[in-house]
C-alpha cells in the first residue's frame, strides 16, 4: 500500500471482536488498508463481512464493552486514532472526520428543525455567529441542491423525503469542512433515480473541497460510479484492493469475481442471475484458514488450513489468495 507519508488514513492489521451471549465474534481479522487525500475509496462486501465495524472503529463509535479491538493501529496524518485522550477524540470528530449514516433519520433530532440542527453544528465546529452560521447552512444546502434553502431549515425531518434528508445530511457533515468523510451506506434505503443524484453530488462537492472519502456499501455498481480505488471485504478481512478499472476489468480473488458478476445491466437479456453460493458464515465459529473457502469454486489444498496474506501481485494491486501466492 501507499508509503504512511501519503496516506490521511491507514488501517494497519487491526483485529477486534464483540462479546455476546453465544461467544466471541471475531468481526474484524488483521484489516489493512489505506486512503490518500482526495481520494474516494471504496469497502464492498455482503452485509456481515465488518465493513460498518470497520468504518465506525476510525470514530471509536461502538460501546466498549461488548466491542473490543483486540491489535492493530488506526492512524490519521500520523497518529494513532485508538492512543487519543477522550478529549482529541471529540476534537476529531466533525472537525477532521465526519460520518454519514444509512438512515438520516437516526441522525436528525425529530424535535428540532433542520436550521436549528445545522446551524448548531456549524456554531460548534466552526465558532461563528448566528448570522454566519445561517448563511452557511443556505450555502451548503444550495450546493447539494436543495430547492428553497430558506424554507427547508425551517422544516422539520419528517416533512422532507428520503432523499431531501440524505442531501441535509451531506451538506451538515461537510459544513464542518472535514478532511475525511465517512459514508455508510447513504444511499441503500433510497430509490435508484435519487441514488445517483446524491452520489454525483457527493462525488462533486467532495472533490471540489478535497475532501477524502471512504464509502461504504454492498453494491458493486456503486463502486464503479463512484470511486477511485475499492477494498473488498469478506467475513472481517479484507481480500482484494486495486484501483476501480483494474478491478473491474481483471479481478482476481474468487469472492471479487463473484460480486462483479452478479451485476446485471438493463441492457442484459437473461434468465439467470449469477450469485455466489452460500451465506457469510457466523463470526464466532469462522471457517478456518480462508474463510471463503467453503463458498469457493476454485478451493486448493492450503486453503482449508491457512489464512493467506495480503500481499502485492501487482503495482497497487493487493490480494488474498492462495491462487496467487506471490
Amino acid at each position: 500500500m501507499a508509503g504512511l507519508t501519503q496516506d490521511l488514513l491507514r488501517i494497519e492489521d487491526l483485529s477486534a471482536e464483540f462479546r455476546t451471549y453465544q461467544g466471541v465474534a471475531k468481526v474484524l481479522n488483521q484489516v489493512s488498508l489505506s486512503l490518500r487525500p482526495g481520494e474516494i475509496l471504496g469497502l464492498v462486501g455482503e452485509s456481515g463481512c465488518g465493513k460498518s465495524v470497520t468504518a465506525r472503529s476510525i470514530l471509536r463509535l461502538i460501546p466498549e464493552p461488548p466491542f473490543k479491538i483486540t491489535g492493530g493501529r488506526i492512524l490519521f496524518r500520523g497518529r494513532d486514532v485508538l492512543k487519543l485522550p477522550s478529549g482529541e477524540l471529540r476534537r476529531l470528530r466533525g472537525n477532521s472526520i465526519s460520518m454519514i449514516f444509512q438512515e438520516p433519520m437516526s441522525s436528525l433530532n425529530p424535535v428540532f428543525t433542520v436550521g436549528n440542527q445545522m446551524m448548531e453544528v456549524v456554531n460548534l465546529h466552526q465558532r461563528v455567529g448566528r448570522t454566519r452560521a445561517r448563511e452557511i447552512c443556505l450555502e451548503m444546502l444550495h450546493q447539494v441542491r436543495l430547492p428553497d434553502a430558506d424554507r427547508i431549515l425551517g422544516k422539520y425531518p419528517h416533512e422532507l423525503s428520503g432523499g431531501m434528508r440524505q442531501r441535509v445530511m451531506i451538506a451538515m457533515e461537510l459544513s464542518c469542512r472535514p478532511d475525511l468523510l465517512i459514508a455508510d451506506e447513504p444511499t441503500t434505503a433510497l430509490d435508484v433515480t435519487i441514488q445517483g443524484q446524491i452520489l454525483t453530488i457527493l462525488a462533486e462537492l467532495t472533490r471540489r473541497k478535497g475532501v477524502s472519502v471512504l464509502f461504504i456499501t454492498h453494491d458493486m455498481s456503486v463502486i464503479a460510479q463512484l470511486c477511485d480505488r475499492v477494498a473488498v471485504m469478506y467475513a472481517g478481512m479484507v481480500v482484494e484492493i486495486a484501483g476501480v478499472r483494474d478491478l473491474f476489468a481483471a479481478p482476481l480473488h474468487p469472492y471479487t469475481r463473484g460480486l462483479i458478476s452478479s451485476i446485471t445491466g438493463l441492457e442484459e437479456e437473461t434468465d439467470h442471475l449469477e450469485h455466489i453460493p452460500g451465506v457469510v458464515p457466523s463470526l464466532i465459529d469462522p471457517p478456518g484458514g480462508c474463510r471463503f473457502h467453503p463458498r469457493c469454486d476454485q478451493e486448493l489444498d492450503p486453503c482449508p488450513r491457512l489464512a493467506p496474506r495480503l500481499i502485492p501481485v501487482e503495482p497497487g494491486h493487493y490480494l488474498a489468495c492462495h491462487l496467487y501466492p506471490g
